[in-house]
């Protein structure tokens, strides 16, 4: 489940300063207001591996002007990111353990004959522990 986090930026009264403007030729005096405005707020994301995606949203009434700005977090591209890290550290049956915590990406390597390692033990072998063990293999996933 994508984790939210919700931070209210601005929230206050808008109160429009007046400006007046004066026409020699007639004496007429007018009055216009600026417009209140809720500006939301620009949320950025620098590195391609932080994993977070920026919402933000703004609403502005006569009277009151809100907005706000969070970040989502993404699971999947936790998992992908710890994984090439492990991975580049020379680390794989870690790398290939992390992957295996996706169920389509334990199914997928089950169905291509290459068991997910389990404590310590890697092919065959964790092929007999997951067949010794059923209630540890995730349950496989619904294709869309």
């Amino acid at each position: 489940m994508k984790k939210l986090l919700l931070g209210l930026l601005v929230c206050g009264f808008a109160q429009a300063q007046p400006i007046v403007t004066e026409s020699t030729s007639k004496s007429e005096t007018t009055v216009k207001s600026p417009p209140p405005s809720a500006i939301s707020p620009n949320i950025t994301t620098i590195n391609n591996k932080n994993c977070s995606t920026g919402v933000s949203g703004a609403t502005q009434t006569q009277i009151l002007g809100i907005s706000f700005g969070a970040t989502v977090k993404d699971a999947n591209c936790e998992m992908i990111v710890k994984a090439e890290s492990l991975f580049m550290m020379q680390m794989k049956t870690a790398a290939v353990s992390v992957m295996c915590q996706d169920s389509a990406i334990w199914w997928g390597m089950w169905d291509a004959g290459t068991y997910c390692p389990v404590d310590g033990m890697v092919g065959v072998q964790a092929k007999d522990y997951w067949l010794a063990n059923p209630k540890m293999i995730p349950n496989r996933p619904a294709i869309k």
